[in-house]
């Protein structure tokens, strides 16, 4: 760090009252293989929650930030302000100066992001334990003193990176297109999902400065957010530095509640085709299911799995492998707060058709529905699970993520648990039925073809 940023940061330090807070403890334990996530959770009068995760296995702490906003909490026409925001957050606060974020995390060694989806944001900073006060300073500088420094210049500067980002891995990306045309297709006008993540070139030329503000007040509050902290720290100092940082942050305005979600309803298949400047063409069938932690969620992500979750699946070993007539194939069940959807992917190899991948699609989804899995499929399918479950809390940052996840959806830090437990629970009747209860009901067809080539569209004649 150079002088001046010393100087700011030991400023910093001095500023603030230390604020009371009411903290719940969780004891670390092991349960079906499993570790659950010790746990402290904390909340300041401004309505700050924190939640601390004590890991000394490494010199190295994660600060995660969680804010409960995303793109469902748009509104049609002014679509895109959440990932907008994702960008304007590094672009320095009042005590910050443009460019001096990403500098002095770089200089303790850090490493930092942010993501946006449906249905929250959040920026992370992972780097060594003797730099948490800064990470905290820098988090709560651009909580409580962003707006301050908030132009048209940093506006329009974000808005033409995200365009570009836009460019990059939508407009002018193979098949780029495809989630955004599915969804709109899949969930009505007024539904949060209908538009994408991203936002719209039109929404995002149209938001003003004023919009951008005022988006910030109601959604970059102290009682809107979730602060992880995970790895090596010490507990009370962590506490003090919070409350020493972001203890002065006002309270924001109620939250507004989230938007009414329709009922998803699609009345028969729906088919679509868009061009692209792609070689193959690609089948894209899309199920709408239900939201995650509801009880058919675990099984649908087994059925993705027995699918095709690997190269011994059904379809991939049938498709790709027997037939060798797909280059492809894959399935995901995609859950989210307000809902879901089932996906499945197939690109033919050249001289095969759309047409035909969707006919042995729907063969395989049959003799689900029929016969059901074997019990080798679905120990396989489980233990790809578990192992997946546990690759994801390897890590400090993937534990701060867990536990972040599970305090916003499920409502408690303390859920990783019940989680694991979901799918120990998932039998072979269990995916049989979300196979017949979800994957017959209409659908989301799109096809997206080369340019001139809408001959190769699935139409309906094989459904």
């Amino acid at each position: 760090m150079n002088p001046r940023n010393l100087t700011a940061f030991s400023v910093m330090l001095a500023i603030g009252a230390l604020a009371p807070v009411v903290a719940a403890q969780r004891p670390s334990s092991t349960s079906g293989g499993v570790p659950r996530l010790a746990f402290e959770k904390t909340t300041l009068p401004n309505g700050l929650e924190v939640i601390l995760h004590e890991d000394h296995s490494t010199p190295i702490v994660v600060v995660n930030t969680w804010y409960k906003v995303g793109s469902g909490d748009e509104k049609p026409g002014r679509t895109g302000f959440a990932h907008l925001f994702e960008h304007i957050m590094f672009m320095g606060s009042q005590h910050v100066p443009t460019g001096e974020f990403d500098k002095l995390l770089e200089a303790a060694g850090a490493n930092n992001n942010g993501s946006t989806t449906e249905d929250r944001t959040n920026y992370y900073e992972s780097l060594p334990s003797n730099a948490l006060p800064l990470a905290l300073w820098l988090d709560a500088d651009r909580m409580g003193h962003l707006l301050p420094v908030m132009d048209q210049a940093k506006l329009d500067l974000q808005r033409d990176v995200v365009k570009n980002e836009r460019r990059q891995r939508v407009d002018n990306v193979p098949y780029g297109k495809w989630r955004e045309t599915v969804l709109a297709a899949l969930y009505p006008p007024n539904h949060p999902y209908h538009w994408p993540v991203i936002g719209s070139m039109a929404d995002l030329s149209a938001a003003s400065l004023d919009d951008v503000k005022q988006f910030f007040t109601t959604y970059y509050a102290p009682n809107n957010a979730t602060i992880v902290i995970a790895g090596d720290f010490n507990r009370d100092s962590a506490l003090t530095w919070v409350n020493r940082y972001f203890g002065g942050i006002p309270h924001g305005p109620a939250m507004p509640p989230r938007p009414v979600v329709p009922a998803v309803t699609v009345p028969r298949d729906t088919f679509l085709v868009l061009e692209d400047r792609v070689t193959l063409p690609r089948l894209f069938e899309v199920w709408e299911t239900g939201r995650i932690y509801a009880p058919d969620d675990a099984p649908l992500d087994v059925l993705a799995d027995v699918l095709a979750g690997d190269k011994n699946s059904r379809l991939y070993k049938r498709l790709v492998f027997d037939m060798q007539v797909a280059q492809d194939v894959s399935a995901f069940n995609n859950s989210t707060k307000l809902d879901g959807n089932f996906n499945i992917i197939v690109t033919p190899k050249p001289g095969q058709t759309p047409t035909r991948m969707a006919e042995l699609v729907k063969e395989e989804i049959d003799k689900v529905v029929k016969d059901g899995v074997t019990p080798r499929e679905l120990a396989r399918a489980l233990n790809s699970r578990r192992a997946s479950f546990l690759d994801q809390i390897a890590s400090v940052l993937g534990k701060s993520d867990r536990l972040a996840e599970y305090n916003y959806f499920a409502g408690t830090p303390d859920y990783i648990q019940q989680d694991a437990a979901r799918y120990d629970r998932v039998t072979a009747a269990d995916v049989q039925r979300v196979a017949a209860q979800y994957l017959t009901k209409p659908k989301v067809v799109l096809t997206v073809v080369p340019q001139g080539k809408t001959d190769l569209m699935v139409n309906g004649g094989t459904r």
